[in-house]
């Protein structure tokens, strides 16, 4: 049986956290969410769990939690075709 380590990735230091504040705050500008709001509650629990997942690319990072809660495309609205 192999055991895992869970104190390794438990904490995160000042750089950790600095790289997650950086996504974090991006997001919440590009969708326009409320720093207090329960979605900018979900967005921040998503970007910590990547980074302790070893997500550590600030755009992967970002791609993925953008991914996670279904965000591509919120910003931009979509082009209809009439005819």
């Amino acid at each position: 049986m192999e055991t895992i380590d869970v104190q390794k990735s438990a904490f995160l230091d000042a750089r950790d956290l600095a790289a997650c504040q950086s996504v974090f705050d991006e997001l919440l500008k590009e969708i326009a969410v409320a720093r207090n709001s329960e979605e900018a509650e979900r967005i921040a629990a998503i970007v910590i769990e990547l980074y302790r997942q070893g997500v550590r690319d600030a755009s992967h990072l970002k791609v993925m939690v953008e991914s996670a809660r279904g965000l591509f495309g919120r910003s931009k609205p979509k082009a209809t075709v009439s005819g």
